[in-house]
C-alpha cells in the first residue's frame, strides 16, 4: 500500500486550490497537508493526530462559499482528491458509491451510458462528498431534491479513527467484474447488496452526517441516489414586468403543479450582466430560466401550461430549446453569473448572500430585497432557485471604500447573515459577528440563514437565532460524544 503523501512548511494555505471562486476570508494555513489513497490511511492519520490532539481539516476541491476548509486553529488538512474511485454501481438499483475525489461532472460522465444521471447541480464541479458535507443543492433540487434526499449511506472515518457506515457496514459484492451474470452490464457495474429504499431501524445516522461541514468525521464514501434520464428535456427563457411579476409567477407554476426540473431567477441587473457576458442578447428584465422534464407527449402539455402562467402575469416567452447545446449554452449563461456580476465593476469584491424562505413569502421578502439594495445604493444583482425559495445577492463593492463596505455589512444584516468585514489595502479580512438585530428578513419570515452555503465560519450566531439556545445545545452535545476533543474541523458551525 502507497503510503499516503505529506506536506509540510510555507505555502501550503493554498491547498489544492484548483477551483475559482468566490473570494473567503484567508487564515492561518493547516501546519501540514497530507494525501491521503485509501480509507485506511484516513483511519491512520486519524488515529494519529487524535492520539496527539492536532485539528483535522478534511478537503474536497475547495469549491465552498463558508470558509469551511480554512484552518483556524491551524493542524492537519486532509486532502482527500486522490480519493477518486468510483464502485458499486447498481443500474437496477439506481444507487453508486462514489469517495471523496469523485466531482459531479465526473460521476456523470461515467454514467453517460447507462441511462442515469446525478442531478444535484450547485454550478461548480464540486466534490460529492463535500457536497453532502455541506448538504449543498443547486438549480435542480426543484424536481431531484437536495444533496440529503440522494445520499442513501456514508462510510465515515470518525475522529479517532473507527469507521462508521452510517446505513449499515459495506456489503460484500454477490460476483465480480467477468463473472457470470455480467453480460450486458455496464463496463465499471458490479453487483452488491443494494442500499434499501425504505429503513426505520434506529436513528437517520446518515442525515446527522449531510450538511456536517466536517465537524464530526471524514465523509470517505458516498451511496448515492441515481435518477433516469428524462427522454426530452425543454428550455425556455421568460422575461417580465417586474421582480414582483416574476417570482409570483414561480410561486403560481409550483401551484399549478407544472412537474418543473429547475426554475431559476435573474433580477434586470443580473440578466444584463449575463447577457453581455455570455454575448446572448437578452432584455435587462425580471428573467425566470425553466426547464421541464419527461416525455415528448408530456412536455408539450407542461408547456402550454407554463406559457399560460407566463402570459397571465404579464410575461413574455423567447421559444424553448431542446437541443443539447442550444440548453447548454443557456445553462452555462446562469452558471457564469457569479463572473457575470464581478464584471459589472472590474477590480471590485464580490460576496455572496444565501437565504431561504417559504415559498409563500418569496415574492414579499424578493421586492424588499430589492428595495433595500436600491436605497442603500449598492450593486447587487440577485439570482436564485426560486422554486425552493432559496436566492442570492451578489454584492458587488470597493473594499478600500470605508462606507461602502458598512453599506454591505447593514443590508447583511438586515438580510440574515454574518459578514467578512474587508480590511485595509494589503490586509486580511476578519470574519466577525455583525450586531445582533431583533428581525432578519429571512429568518423573520419564517426561513434559513442558509438554503445551501452551509453555516461554515460566517453564521454561527444565526444558527442560534435559527434553532434556538436548546437547539444549539443539542448539537454541541452530538458533536462532544462523537468529537470529544474539538479536533474535527474546529471553529466552524458551532
Amino acid at each position: 500500500k502507497d503510503p499516503a503523501e505529506c506536506g509540510l512548511g510555507e505555502g501550503i494555505g493554498a491547498v489544492g486550490g484548483g477551483q475559482q471562486c468566490p473570494p473567503v476570508p484567508r487564515c492561518a494555513p493547516p501546519d501540514a497537508v497530507v494525501w491521503p489513497q485509501a480509507v485506511g490511511q484516513v483511519q491512520e492519520l486519524a488515529a494519529l493526530c487524535s492520539r496527539s490532539r492536532v485539528p483535522m481539516v478534511p478537503f474536497g476541491t475547495g469549491t465552498g462559499l463558508e470558509g469551511g476548509v480554512n484552518a483556524v486553529q491551524g493542524g492537519v488538512c486532509f486532502d482527500l482528491s486522490r480519493m477518486d474511485a468510483i464502485t458499486e454501481l447498481s443500474l437496477e438499483d439506481f444507487s453508486v458509491a462514489v469517495e471523496p475525489g469523485v466531482t459531479r461532472k465526473a460521476l456523470n460522465n461515467y454514467l453517460r451510458d447507462t441511462g442515469l444521471w446525478f442531478p444535484v447541480d450547485p454550478g461548480a464541479d464540486a466534490s460529492l462528498c463535500g457536497m453532502a458535507a455541506t448538504g449543498a443543492s443547486g438549480t435542480n433540487a426543484v424536481r431531484y431534491g437536495t444533496m440529503r434526499p440522494n445520499v442513501l449511506n456514508l462510510r465515515v472515518v470518525l475522529p479517532d479513527g473507527r469507521l462508521l457506515h452510517t446505513a449499515g457496514p459495506g456489503r460484500q459484492p454477490r460476483w465480480a467484474l467477468g463473472t457470470p451474470g455480467m453480460a450486458g452490464r455496464h463496463p465499471g457495474e458490479s453487483r452488491s447488496r443494494a442500499p434499501r429504499r425504505k429503513r426505520a431501524a434506529g436513528y437517520d445516522l446518515t442525515s446527522l452526517f449531510v450538511g456536517s461541514e466536517g465537524t464530526l468525521g471524514f465523509l470517505t464514501q458516498a451511496t448515492l441516489r441515481l435518477h433516469p434520464l428524462p427522454e426530452a428535456t425543454a428550455v425556455t427563457i421568460a422575461t417580465f414586468p417586474s421582480v414582483r411579476a416574476a417570482v409570483s409567477c414561480t410561486v403560481q407554476v409550483l401551484q399549478a403543479a407544472v412537474p418543473v426540473a429547475r426554475i431559476e431567477f435573474l433580477d434586470e441587473v443580473m440578466a444584463g450582466a449575463c447577457s453581455r457576458l455570455s454575448g446572448m442578447e437578452l432584455p435587462a428584465a425580471a428573467t425566470l430560466l425553466l426547464e421541464l422534464h419527461g416525455s415528448q407527449q408530456s412536455l408539450e402539455e407542461q408547456q402550454q401550461q407554463a406559457e399560460e402562467l407566463v402570459r397571465l402575469n404579464g410575461g413574455c416567452g423567447q421559444g424553448w430549446a431542446q437541443e443539447p447545446e442550444e440548453r447548454g449554452r443557456l445553462w452555462a449563461m446562469r452558471h457564469n453569473a457569479w463572473y457575470a456580476a464581478l464584471a459589472l465593476r472590474p477590480g471590485c469584491q464580490g460576496y455572496s448572500t444565501d437565504v431561504c424562505v417559504p415559498i409563500s413569502r418569496l415574492p414579499d421578502v424578493v421586492v424588499a430585497t430589492k428595495q433595500d439594495l436600491q436605497d442603500c445604493g449598492l450593486t447587487g444583482p440577485m439570482v436564485g432557485h426560486v422554486g425552493d425559495g432559496n436566492f442570492h445577492c451578489i454584492l458587488v463593492f470597493d473594499a478600500q471604500d470605508a462606507a461602502e463596505s458598512q453599506r454591505v455589512r447593514a443590508f447583511a444584516q438586515r438580510l440574515g447573515r454574518w459578514g467578512w468585514e474587508p480590511r485595509g489595502r494589503g490586509q486580511k479580512g476578519l470574519w466577525h459577528p455583525l450586531s445582533p438585530l431583533s428581525r432578519r428578513r429571512a429568518l423573520a419570515a419564517g426561513g434559513t440563514c442558509t438554503g445551501e452555503h452551509g453555516v461554515g465560519l460566517g453564521k454561527r450566531d444565526l444558527l442560534r437565532e435559527e434553532l434556538g439556545q436548546e437547539g444549539l445545545d443539542t448539537l454541541r452535545r452530538i458533536k462532544s460524544a462523537l468529537d470529544p476533543h474539538n479536533l474535527m474541523n474546529p471553529g466552524k458551525v458551532l
